[in-house]
């Protein structure tokens, strides 16, 4: 009877243990405000706003140029998320659908390219 229940205590304190040591679920890290700085470009350096919000388990949203406030947003067409890397999609006028590809650097800061050019990201708070 004795070591039936030590068992038994065992057993308990094993579901308990594994019950309360379950890992807290990861933070959507991706998603949130982002101000998007791409140097170097034909045009000159270019600053993009987006706010990427995951909708049916996917990343969207829209690209703002804070320099024209007045002039459209563009949309983003698909964001690929790949561990602690993404693409953001957009159409372009010039070049047809083109990707922002970002690697995380920290909690709060992207680094990547946009083509050739050099982008970097920061979030905003």
């Amino acid at each position: 009877m004795k070591k039936a229940s030590i068992f038994f205590l065992l057993l308990f304190l094993s579901v308990a243990y594994t019950g309360f040591s379950q890992a807290t679920p990861p933070t959507d890290f991706f998603a949130g405000k982002w101000e998007i700085a791409v140097t170097g470009t034909p045009m000159g350096d270019v600053k993009f706003l987006t706010d990427l919000v995951r909708k049916d388990g996917k990343l969207t949203g829209e690209l703002a140029n804070p320099a024209e406030p007045n002039a459209e947003k563009r949309k983003i067409t698909k964001v690929e998320e790949n561990g602690d890397k993404v693409a953001i999609f957009f159409e372009s006028s010039q070049a047809g659908e083109i990707s922002i590809d970002l690697t995380k650097v920290d909690n709060g800061n992207l680094k990547g390219t946009l083509y050739n050019f050099d982008a970097v990201a920061k979030r905003v708070k």
